[in-house]
């Protein structure tokens, strides 16, 4: 019998993944190309989304080469993406009309700002989920709208198709030009401000108010079913799944149950939070969002708070401040210190996430004495990532009738034992990791797999799922409430800092 494969595509913020997985949800083959991020004016944030659609073309070939798999012996294809990320392209040559806004771009602040004032946030909760933030993809279009000239009069006249990646990359795999299937899924569907989070249906009254056509909007789907077979790159081979990569990180964690928990540490970091088929509206700045439909069953929901800056602050360490050479590096550095020295690293270079949803954030070092060292720094770096995991769940206690008594981790930044052990000990719960580490491709695998009949029910990939790690709490718990309280107070000196325009 020949043994057979689902295939994974996980289109991050920084690279394009594809990782094949076996039966017993295991990773077989991976490969990996990163794009180009372009920084055109501050806190503008860009992608080239061909340039990651031809990383696309060349991922699948090396993951299925190096694994020594034919195309025949692949039994689905599920992507899971970065969320948000906006792109709009011509309906008739493909091409992409400006390069694609990244999630965390922050260039719509002044959009956010007069939405929160008129109509105000409850307009968008009640139908969206969502509060106005320059996360979303909506006020994107209507951004490019008021600067392009004609656009939206193209988009009126249905030649101009809007997607998240996941939309992008799938239209490319079936055909493009030549009838590709213009879709998304309600996962990222619920990122746009667009959909209607109880109906799963893009909202006629957002709609209007954005002055977003239908007519350039992807068809929602489940996030698992046949979509449609390849026509370029595997042809023939269906693609069954698709999710935003939060998502499937969930479901890459069997956390499948409303009260399980896990959070990715990446680029930003993303906890979720399981409520089952009941739609949570969070009183504490956590975002309502679809966590995944399979097939024709209810919707699952999820509470997510979302961390802009996490990785990247490490990525900034190496690359912007020249402290270290690889992000490895950072734990070395960081225990050469048995303590922050009393120094601390907001990173709000987008604003600030979840809880606050602060877009006048910028980042601050507080604490700064003579001495300090690199170590200091470097500790205070990862630092920053468990004192924000630690303002989301306390944020997600509040809004949750059973407090969070273990949390699911992965993501590069778990390779990290010291950062693992400072969320242990600043949440004061047990922090898991999985023995397979790359949850987001392996849930859009899973999702893929189910909706293929590569694997029967959810159980089966419970039973799949093994612990690799384990860090507990080993904190004094004054110590934590001490060091908790000043970092609020670090975070107290971040906000205010970008001012509205002076009146021209």
């Amino acid at each position: 019998m020949v043994e057979r494969y689902v295939l994974s595509i996980d289109q991050g913020t920084n690279s394009t993944r594809c990782i094949l997985f076996d039966h017993h949800g295991r990773l077989v083959s991976v490969a990996q190309r990163e794009h180009q991020q372009h920084f055109p004016r501050p806190g503008w944030v860009e992608h080239d989304a061909v340039e990651i659609w031809r990383n696309l073309q060349r991922v699948v070939p090396e993951a299925l080469s190096t694994a020594g798999v034919a195309a025949e012996e692949v039994a689905a294809i599920g992507v899971a993406n970065q969320r948000e990320t906006t792109v709009l392209w011509d309906r008739r040559t493909g091409a992409p009309l400006r390069r694609a806004i990244v999630w965390q771009d922050t260039r719509t602040a002044s959009l956010v700002d007069g939405l929160r004032q008129q109509p105000g946030d409850e307009f968008f909760l009640e139908r969206c989920g969502l509060a106005p933030s320059t996360y979303f993809s909506a006020l994107r279009i209507r951004w490019m709208f008021d600067e392009v000239d004609g656009l939206k009069e193209r988009a009126d006249a249905g030649e101009v198709l809007f997607g998240t990646m996941e939309s992008w990359l799938i239209w490319n795999l079936t055909g493009g030009t030549e009838g590709g299937l213009h879709i998304t899924d309600p996962t990222n569907a619920s990122r746009t401000m667009l959909m209607n989070i109880r109906t799963l249906a893009w909202d006629e009254e957002l709609l209007a108010f954005f002055g977003v056509p239908r007519a350039m909007l992807p068809g929602i789907r489940s996030s698992a079913e046949h979509y449609g077979d390849a026509r370029s790159v595997l042809p023939g081979i269906g693609i069954t799944a698709a999710l935003g990569d939060q998502q499937a990180a969930l479901f890459g964690q069997t956390c499948f149950s409303p009260g399980e928990a896990k959070c990715t540490y990446g680029t930003g970091s993303f906890l979720l939070l399981n409520t089952g088929t009941d739609l949570v509206r969070s009183r504490h700045g956590l975002l309502s969002t679809v966590a995944y439909k399979i097939g024709d069953q209810p919707q699952a929901y999820a509470l997510e708070g979302s961390i802009a800056v996490t990785g990247s602050l490490v990525q900034w360490f190496r690359d912007r401040l020249g402290l270290i050479s690889s992000a490895a590096e950072i734990e070395t550095l960081a225990r050469t210190v048995e303590d922050n020295g009393g120094c601390y690293i907001v990173p709000a270079f987008s604003g600030l996430f979840a809880p606050r949803w602060r877009s006048d954030a910028r980042g601050v070092i507080v604490g700064l004495t003579s001495y300090i060292t690199r170590g200091h720094l470097a500790r205070a770096v990862l630092e920053a990532t468990g004192w924000q995991t630690r303002e989301v769940v306390d944020a997600m206690n509040a809004d949750s009738s059973v407090a969070l008594r273990e949390l699911k981790v992965d993501g590069g930044m778990t390779a990290d034992n010291l950062l693992m052990q400072f969320v242990a000990d600043v949440l004061d719960v047990p922090v898991v990791r999985p023995l397979v580490a790359e949850t987001v491709s392996l849930g859009a695998a899973y999702a893929a797999g189910l909706a293929a009949g590569f694997w029967p029910d959810l159980e089966v990939l419970r039973r799949n799922w093994h612990r690799a790690a384990q860090w507990l709490p080993d904190m004094d718990p004054e110590d934590r409430e001490l060091e908790y309280e000043n970092w609020q107070r670090a975070v107290e000196r971040s906000l205010g800092w970008v001012r509205p325009p002076r009146p021209t």
